[in-house]
Formats: structure tokens, sequence, C-alpha cells
């Protein structure tokens, strides 16, 4: 039966010498399996083992029993190796000729017939590889597509450390072969995009969900129409690649004794294949695919799909002995010196706070890196990388800095990539930083710390914080100007993953990570925040309105500064993580989206549905404010400025148009954008202190001021769709508030923002061509311009002048009356 099954595929195997390229496994020309690896060059001996396929693995005990294996991973390749009878029964090893299969330092084989789904490792030879742990002469083909290990959102940090063993996967054929179904990338300008940092697991994984496949890839499509819906057109995961959320499971959660994860995922296991828990692989699909299928859907909607990636460092940590857990997935087998930074004594240079650093600038671990990047964005369609840590990447073999890394040139470089948005994060945790001064080669953009920082000490009152404030608003032209780079290369935020969430930067002045088990000494201790006047939770409903003001001035910073925005995840409904700055461990609801104050993951949940009605009514509002001004900000070019704001485009004001008062310490300022193309004009004033102030506007001939933002007003008074009563020449300013005005001419019927765009998206059905220049109008479709008593009809737009940039329209009205707008092409295309 099974045993004899078992000896067949063992007595078909035919072996040849195989190809140095491509790395890892490819079918060959005589339709086998052709393996290669590159291994140190005093490698003395390399085996290919091949095991048969094995079921998919719900759990680590579940592998085990299907496998027939021991207690532990670990402990069976010890036996294995020493010539465990029964193991042998089940596998083929195939030692490899020094003169035959080796080509310099890459080792290789061709073994007929091919054999789709069985799986393979590398025993390395010699006594360098046993030293890092029992078994860690086995090692995992570093070019591989798949790999075996648990699957699904339910085997999450089941298994323990040491029974985390994947194996590298042969591939069905034509595994690279995905139908997209002609759907193009969204290839959105890098000015255009708001960003929406996001956790694949997390995102559905709260039991309000609703979702048929939370925690997963698949789960994500069910949410895109909320995603749609709130205006983001980027999504930046964070890490997809293998790795084991289970490396300190020993460590349990204080509190509540619940055992913690590698959550977030910044220990990379492997650089080719998905995140296996993040899978379900139904049918034959597997993570792979799966992760394709939602890149396509994102880009079907519009938006793409950006991945935080970890190159810096992998999960194989330093020496044994450090005290960290165990990792040997193959690079430290294979060639330790190699893939990681060392001394002359052989120890770990660790620039990254996780035991080691990937040698990145040595030439075949670029080759490594810059195929696997181009991987994740040629075969499977991401449109942008954030390259976390990157500053470390940027280190030669003796760890100090280079002028021309050779890992960054060649990603800038490589017309194939031409497209891709490439971020750093441009600092190591060795105190390298690099912002501002990152190689971009004009290609890179940088996540901006400086404005994070800057934000956050401006809203919050400290004292003279405005002139570098105001840098931050034009672009931050002191840090990127020089170096011949657009503003939209300064990724800005206020808040990520990595620190507090919006809700806790104005809910909390001091980390509190007890959960983490670590006495609170882990996470930023130097936060710029402020707690409004309570620490924590509280029913004081003035601080509660405070907090609530705060959330919408940071977001309104955020978004008319100019640069490329980039918000976290939840911060839009005020999500809370209870004061935790270093959530990277918490598999929970504190981590979740909390869907239970939405209802069907589109629209805001009614709050007398929900179980805190005050907290899902201060959601809702929160939600509604934040779509908007996404959307105020993607319908007005002067927050999306191709070149740094100087004083062409803005005035500065101070309570008086035209008088800044940079020499007092009080964190008032207004400025006014103009668009000098479209005759458009903004006016924004922070009140970021404790004092009202009456504002004298400025004039403007034939114009009249209306308020769109008031963050001190009652919701939905704190956004207006539409134009309200004309303001006079003053303006009266409340404490921690922030206002945004729009000059419109007085006989404007309609306000020229959210509620027209809504008008005009209904009406004309205005559509994208392919190529991207010219937009076609529907005959069907047509309806009124506006829900009002006093636009009975309206006949279909006039196109009046068209460029590269925009489109004017004109809509008559029978009245007789018409309107006419600019809009720019990337508001058409959304519509």
């Amino acid at each position: 039966g099974k045993a004899g099954m078992v000896q067949d595929w063992l007595s078909r195997l035919k072996v040849s010498a195989g190809k140095p390229f491509p790395y890892g496994v490819s079918e060959s020309a005589s339709g086998g399996a052709n393996f290669a690896v590159f291994a140190a060059e005093n490698v003395p001996a390399m085996t290919l083992v091949i095991y048969p396929q094995t079921h998919r693995m719900g759990s680590a005990a579940t592998a085990r029993r299907e496998r027939g294996q021991g207690d532990a991973l670990g402990e069976d390749e010890e036996q294995d190796g020493g010539g465990n009878e029964k193991s042998e029964s089940k596998r083929a090893e195939l030692e490899l000729d020094c003169v035959v299969n080796r080509t310099g330092c890459v080792w290789h084989v061709c073994v007929s017939p091919y054999l789709e789904h069985f799986e393979y490792m590398w025993r390395v030879g010699g006594d360098d590889a046993k030293q890092w742990g029992r078994g860690s002469e086995l090692a995992l083909d570093p070019y591989a597509y798949v790999l075996r290990s648990p699957v699904g959102a339910r085997a999450f940090n089941q298994h323990n450390a040491h029974e985390f063993r994947p194996r590298a996967v042969i591939p069905r054929r034509k595994f690279l072969q995905f139908d997209w179904k002609g759907v193009p990338r969204p290839r959105i300008p890098l000015r255009e995009v708001v960003v929406y940092e996001m956790h694949v697991r997390g995102f559905t994984m709260s039991s309000a969900s609703g979702v048929r496949a939370p925690g997963t890839f698949l789960g994500v499509i069910e949410k895109i129409p909320y995603l749609k819906d709130l205006g983001i057109n980027v999504v930046e995961l964070l890490p997809v690649f293998e790795f084991n959320e289970a490396e300190w499971a020993s460590n349990r959660n204080p509190v509540t004794g619940r055992r913690l994860a590698q959550y977030w995922g910044y220990s990379t296991a492997h650089y080719f294949s998905p995140m296996n828990r993040y899978a379900l692989e139904a049918g034959d699909l597997t993570a792979a695919d799966e992760f394709r299928i939602m890149v396509r859907e994102l880009h079907r909607a519009g938006i793409e799909c950006w991945i935080d990636v970890v190159y810096n460092h992998t999960a194989e940590f330093g020496a044994p002995g450090s005290g960290l857990p165990p990792g040997f997935y193959g690079m430290k087998a294979l060639a330790a010196s190699v893939y990681y930074m060392r001394t002359s004594s052989g120890a770990f240079r660790d620039y990254t706070g996780c035991g080691n650093t990937v040698n990145a600038n040595h030439s075949a671990v670029a080759e490594l890196i810059h195929a696997s990047v181009r991987y994740w964005a040629l075969e499977m369609g991401v449109d942008g990388f954030r390259f976390d840590l990157a500053a470390a990447l940027t280190r030669g073999m003796d760890g100090e800095p280079l002028k021309h890394p050779q890992i960054v040139q060649r990603l800038a470089q490589d017309p194939a990539l031409r497209d891709i948005k490439l971020i750093a994060e441009a600092w190591d945790c060795a105190g390298l930083y690099l912002v501002g001064a990152f190689p971009h080669y004009g290609v890179w953009g940088e996540w901006n710390g400086k404005f994070r920082d800057s934000a956050r000490a401006f809203i919050r009152g400290a004292p003279g914080a405005k002139r570098d404030f105001a840098k931050r608003i034009c672009g931050s032209e002191d840090i990127y100007g020089a170096g011949g780079r657009k503003p939209w290369q300064s990724i800005n935020f206020v808040t990520a993953h990595d620190g507090f969430s919006l809700m806790d930067l104005v809910s909390y002045n001091h980390k509190h990570n007890e959960a983490n088990g670590e006495n609170n000494r882990d996470g930023e201790s130097h936060n710029e925040s402020w707690n409004c006047g309570v620490e924590g939770a509280t029913h004081d409903v003035g601080v509660l309105s405070l907090r609530q003001r705060q959330v919408r001035n940071f977001f309104v910073a955020l978004l008319l500064s100019a640069g490329t925005p980039m918000m976290l995840m939840a911060d839009e409904v005020g999500s809370t993580r209870c004061g935790n700055n270093n959530a990277w461990c918490q598999d929970t609801e504190m981590n979740y989206f909390p869907w239970n104050l939405l209802a069907g993951g589109e629209k805001v949940a009614d709050p007398r549905e929900s179980n805190n009605p005050r907290e899902a009514q201060a959601a809702s509002a929160l939600h509604r404010f934040v779509r908007n001004m996404i959307r105020f900000r993607r319908r007005h070019a002067m927050f999306k400025p191709d070149c740094f704001i100087t004083g062409r485009d803005i005035t500065w004001h101070g309570q008086k148009p035209k008088q800044p008062d940079w020499s007092t310490e009080y964190n008032l300022l207004a400025f006014t954008m103009t668009d000098h193309e479209l005759g458009q004009d903004v006016y924004v004033a922070f009140n970021a202190g404790a004092n009202s102030i009456n504002l004298e506007l400025p004039p403007r001939q034939g114009k009249t001021w209306y308020r769109i933002v008031d963050t001190n007003r009652v919701p939905p008074q704190d956004f207006v769709d539409f134009k309200t009563v004309p303001l006079q020449s003053t303006y009266t300013i409340a404490p921690w508030s922030t206002l945004v005005l729009k000059a419109l001419p007085s006989e404007a019927e309609i306000y020229a923002g959210v509620g027209l765009m809504r008008s005009y998206s209904v009406t004309a059905q205005l559509a994208r061509r392919d190529s991207m220049r010219g937009f076609a109008s529907h005959d069907e479709d047509l309806a009124a311009i506006a829900k009002r008593p006093d636009a009975a009809a309206v006949h279909r737009p006039a196109l009046l002048h068209e460029s590269e940039s925009h489109v004017d329209l004109a809509v008559r009205f029978e009245m007789p009356r018409s309107i006419s707008r600019s809009f720019s092409r990337w508001d058409l295309s959304a519509a």
C-alpha cells in the first residue's frame, strides 16, 4: 500500500548534473526539477533531501501526526540525521558530487520526474553548519516560492518555537502563471497617494468583522468596500513574508497569563514565501495564490498594495547562548559569514536590535534581496515597498555606511522596477539616522520621522514649535530640497504601528506596556504625547471632547501638508491600545480593528446598536470627518504640489492678515494657500493653545469665505459638505482647534467640495481611459446634479477645456443657470 507507493517514487528517480541557474527549483528542459543553491566556498558537501508530499497543516500538532514524527521536529530531524530507519524509508537523500554538481559556489542537481508538491531541504556538510542548534544543518532553499508550515488563522501561535521547522515545496508546474483577469495596476502618482498602514490579521480578526475568512488575505477582500469608501488608495501591509509568530511563545502576558506572539511579523524566516497563517489554502490554492487574489481585487478597486519588508535582519537571530529564541532556517548553515555581518572573531554585528544584521551589500546577498523584490513586484503584483530599518541596508561588511550601497542602487536603477514605489525607514537601531540623507538616486522616498515629531510637538502646544511645523506643512524642503527630491517623496505620518495609536497619543502622557511582560521597560519613553488632563480612560466629557478635537487637528495637519500622508489602521475610528506603545506581541483585540463600532464594514453603525453608544457615536463622527478630509485633499491640488511650497503659493498670517508672529512661543499658525491655475484660495488656522483668538480674515475680492472645517464644532458641523452662511471679516477660533475656510464666489449655488464631487460622479459617470489622458462621458445614468429643490433639471456636463492634469466641466440648469468646475484627472478617475 502506502509503503509501496513510497518505494515506487524513490525507485523512479533519475539524477543528473543540473545547472547553477536559476537559483531555487525550476522545471528543466527534460521535464525534471533543477535545484540550485549558493553556499559558502568552504562547505565541503551538500545533500538534497526530498520528502513525499504531506497534507495541509492546520496546526503543528496535526503536522506531526500526519508526518508520523515525534514531539519536536528538531528531535526528529536529529534522529533522521543519525539514520532513523523509518524516516529514511520516506525520503530520498541525494549526495552531490563536488565536481559534477558544483559550479563555483553554487551546488546544483536535476531530478526527474518533476515531483509537484514534494518537499525538500538542503543538508549542508561540515561542522560549521551544525553549530547553531539541533538540526541546523538542514537548510531551507532561500529562493523557494512555497513553504510547508502551519496554515490558517486558527493555527497562528499554536506551536512552540522549537517546533517551527518549515520545509521548501516543489511548486506546481507553471506556478508563476496567474490569472489577473485583465485587471491593471492602478499606477497612482505618489503625489496623489493616501497610505493606510494595515496588519493583515488584525484588520479582520475581530469577531465583529463579519468576514468569512478572518485574519487572512482573502478576508481583506471582503473589506475593500470599506477602504474604498474611506478614500484611501494604498494599503501598506505589515510584514507578510513567512515568519515564526511563536518564537517568543514562552513569554506570557503577566496580566492575563496568555502567551505572547511575534504579532507584527518583523522577524523574517524567508524572503519569497507569503505567511501561511494568513492563508486558507483552500483546494489547490497556495498562500501565494491567495495573496495575488487579494492584490488583484485591491487593484480592481483602484487601490495599490504596498508591503513592509524586513531585509535588514532575519529570524535566525545570533549566536547560541545569546538569550534569543532559537532560529535557524538556512542562511546560517549555507553561508553565515556571507549572509550576515560578522566581526573578525565571528560575532554577529547587531545594528537592528534583533541579534544579527543582513550583509545586504555582499554581491550574493544583494542578488537575493533584488530577486525577492522583483518577485513580489513582478509576479505577486506589489506596487510599493517600505524597507524596515533601511539605514542598515547602507552599511558595508564592516558596518560602516557606504556612499553608494549596492542594494539601494540596484533597486533604484532596475528598469523593471521603475514604476514601483521604494520607501525607506531611513534609520536603524545603532544610531544611523539618514532622514533627508538616504542615498535615493532620485527614486527613493522616506518615512519622515521629523514630520511626526514636529506635528506632535505643535499640536500638543509645545512652546516655540510653530516655525518647524510650518516647514513640515510646506513639504520639508529643509530636509529634502538639497537632494533634488520632490515633496511627495516625504511620507508624512503622525502615528504608525510602532508607538501610540492616535487616540492614545491624546490620552496618555506615559506608555503603559505592562502586558508585554518586560515591566514597562520596552517601547519609546519620549512620545510628544498629551493626555488632555487625565491619564487614560475617563468619563469626563470635557476631556473626551478635547481629545476628539485634538485627533481631528492631527488629521487636518497630516492631510493638508505637502508630502504623501500615511495613516494608521483604525485611527479613523479612534481605536485605542490602552496606552501600549509597543504592541508587537499582542495578538488580541488590542491590535484588531474594532469592527464592533461599525456595521457591515461599509457604513458606520447606528449608535443605538452598540454596547457603548457614546463610543460608537464618537467613532461614527470621527470616521465621517476623516473620510471628508481625505476627499478634500484629493480635490485640491494645492495640497499635493510637485514643488516645495514657497511664498508664491502660501501667505502666512497671525491674528491679522499677512502679519505672522514668529517670535512668540504660542502656537497660533495661520496661512492661505492659493492655486493660481484654478483661482482657488483656502485659509487654514491652527490654534494649538488654551486661548480663544479673534482672527481677522484676509479679504478676497469678489469672493466670500465659507467655513469647511472647525474642529471645535459639534459633529456634523465640524466638516460641512455645502456652503453655509457666509462668514464676516472676523472669526473666533476656539482653544485647541483648527479652522479651514474656502473662498467662493458669492453667487455660487453649490459648494465646490465633497457635495459637488458626489453630484458629478453621479451625473457624468466619468471614467478613466487606459491611456490615463482622457475621459469619456457615458450616455446613461444622468441624473440631477444635487438633491436640492432649486436644481430642477440639468443637462449633460459640457467639456470646456482639458489639459494633462485637469478637466474643466460646465453644467447648465433649466433655470437657466450654469456652474462650472475644474477637476483633477485623478478626481475623475476615482469618481
